[in-house]
């Protein structure tokens, strides 16, 4: 399996990222979130995200086919020292291939300025949380109730 990791530029990639997401969370969310979110996820929709956020995004290639994608950078309003790992999603086939941990580490190298980086992911969510562990985060006790979904993220932190 040869996996190229690059900066997403091409429409083709953009493309490639949104579907990404559309079946990761279809992949990875039912009994999760709430299925009515779920089912008015749509393929366009997450197009529409992803030409209109393209910044700070790593995709995950195999023979021109993208099959995962993360998000980084620093949200505004949070300290200066802290940065964020948005999103990481590889399709289900690819689990257990290190797909993930390259693009974590790749991400994590753009994140290096930063002593502290963060991450949100579902409570409920045990493989994200056992993978992000293996990574360095550690659960910090924050937790919020993501409205839109209908589900509790915890917030995990990788301390330098």
């Amino acid at each position: 399996m040869n996996i190229i990791i690059k900066k997403m530029e091409t429409p083709e990639e953009v493309r490639g990222k949104a579907y990404v997401h559309w079946k990761a969370w279809h992949q990875a969310y039912p009994g999760l979130i709430d299925q009515r979110y779920l089912d008015r996820l749509t393929l366009e929709k997450c197009e529409q995200i992803a030409f209109n956020w393209p910044d700070g995004l790593l995709v995950a290639k195999e023979n021109d086919k993208v099959i995962g994608f993360v998000g980084y950078g620093h949200r505004d309003g949070d300290p200066d020292e802290l940065g964020e790992v948005f999103a990481i999603y590889i399709l289900a086939e690819y689990y257990g291939k290190g797909v993930g941990k390259q693009l974590m580490q790749r991400a994590l190298d753009q994140l290096k300025k930063y002593p502290q980086i963060c991450l949100w992911t579902l409570k409920e969510n045990k493989r994200a949380i056992r993978f992000y562990q293996k990574c360095g985060f550690i659960a910090d006790g924050t937790e919020k109730t993501n409205t839109n979904i209908n589900a509790t993220e915890i917030r995990m932190i990788l301390k330098r």
